[in-house]
């Protein structure tokens, strides 16, 4: 009998403007402190940047999280008291949930010299990954390297 049960996923309801639950899922993870309204607020201004480059906003947000999203990654396991890091393909929950957080990421970390509010940064982010290029998607291409080089432990599937 196992200890654990059965984890209920939570279904995310589409966002008001857009309609689109990617949205949602990406405002929930630009909340910090429960804030919900300040992190739309973000979301929306961006998405609105975006509309005002000429742009569909949805688009170039869905074309970024597709940049970003990982197709295998690798996860530790142990065998015979050594540690094999076993590439592993990764499911589309996680792997949305991976790009959602490698994009917010990316954005924060970019220099506060050339970029003055989180709406730039996360534009030029959105806009870079959507184009294959900036750290989120640089991110991914590492892991990808990573679970290539680690191909000789694929057998330790599990």
């Amino acid at each position: 009998m196992s200890r654990t049960r059965k984890v209920i996923k939570k279904e995310f309801t589409p966002d008001p403007v857009y309609s689109n639950r990617l949205v949602t899922r990406f405002i929930n993870r630009t909340m910090t402190s429960g804030k919900k309204t300040v992190a739309e607020k973000l979301i929306y201004n961006t998405f609105d940047r975006i509309k005002a480059d000429g742009r569909d906003p949805i688009e170039v947000f869905e074309t970024a999280i597709a940049n970003v999203a990982p197709k295998i990654e690798v996860r530790p396991r142990r065998v015979g008291g050594a540690s094999y890091q076993v590439p592993v393909e990764v499911r589309g929950d996680r792997r949305e949930a991976l790009a959602i957080r490698w994009i917010l990421n990316a954005a924060k970390a970019r220099p506060s010299r050339e970029y003055h509010t989180f709406v730039d940064k996360l534009f030029a982010e959105l806009t870079d990954a959507s184009a294959g290029a900036g750290a989120a998607v640089k991110k991914r291409e590492d892991i990808h390297r990573m679970a290539d080089a680690n191909k000789a432990f694929a057998h330790f599937r599990w």
